[in-house]
């Protein structure tokens, strides 16, 4: 065992991050702010309020420290903590100067990074160990997360060729459409219809995509963790 202490410090941080993250509260944590990400912040950013960066902010530091302790990858934990700031950075430009390219650049980026988030919820569940209540939230998690990354992806097509998406009123800014975009993402990902109509043959393609998945991750995902449930434990 090392006796630097500056190796012992970092020894023992990764051991907190680790308990943090196999016990309910960095799942629990993560579940919460996106629930309310999706279902509070975003209907009144659509209304003209604000107060979505909070919970930007508590998402963001919370995979980054899901990141660096689920997985023994540097280049992985890198790319993450790149893809974040990235992102941020991207997203806040164009609120300040918003251009088409900064909108398009900053929707990519988001995509991505939800992508990565659900990655990291995955590592997360499916490390070994019991099936507790933290990896079923994990899982409810990992389908928001997998819902915001298509409203993402819709939102870099509608902007990359306007007019990708029948609406029934026209968003009048770029709030409302990533309201109305998330909308149509939650109603496709669980098969409820939407009166959102997608034009474009890469937008139908797209939602359709959405549609199968919604109905496939739900049954992999139970599916697996019936699986974990059923594994022998070890005697101790």
């Amino acid at each position: 065992m090392s006796s630097d202490p500056l190796d012992r410090y970092k020894a023992g941080l990764r051991l907190d991050m680790s308990e943090f993250w196999s016990g309910d509260l960095g799942l629990t944590l993560v579940t919460i702010s996106v629930t309310i990400l999706i279902f509070v912040i975003t209907p009144l950013r659509d209304a003209g309020l604000r107060g979505r960066i909070f919970f930007d902010i508590v998402v963001e530091a919370l995979m980054i420290y899901g990141a660096i302790a689920a997985n023994p990858s540097r280049i992985f934990r890198a790319f993450v903590i790149a893809t974040v700031l990235a992102t941020s950075v991207v997203l806040a430009a164009g609120r300040l100067h918003p251009t088409p390219f900064l909108h398009l650049f900053g929707s990519v980026l988001a995509t991505i990074m939800l992508l990565l988030y659900v990655r990291i919820v995955l590592l997360v569940m499916f490390r070994v160990g019991p099936v507790t209540w933290s990896r079923i939230q994990g899982g409810v998690c990992a389908y928001l997360l997998l819902g915001m990354a298509w409203a993402s992806g819709f939102q870099f097509l509608e902007q990359l060729r306007p007019g990708s998406f029948r609406f029934v009123s026209a968003p009048a800014d770029l709030d409302q459409l990533t309201a109305k975009l998330t909308y149509l993402s939650f109603a496709t990902l669980t098969t409820i219809g939407s009166d959102i109509t997608p034009v474009n043959p890469f937008a139908r393609s797209l939602t359709t995509a959405e549609a199968v998945v919604g109905q496939l991750f739900p049954a992999i995902l139970i599916g697996a963790l019936v699986a974990m449930a059923m594994q022998p434990r070890p005697n101790s």
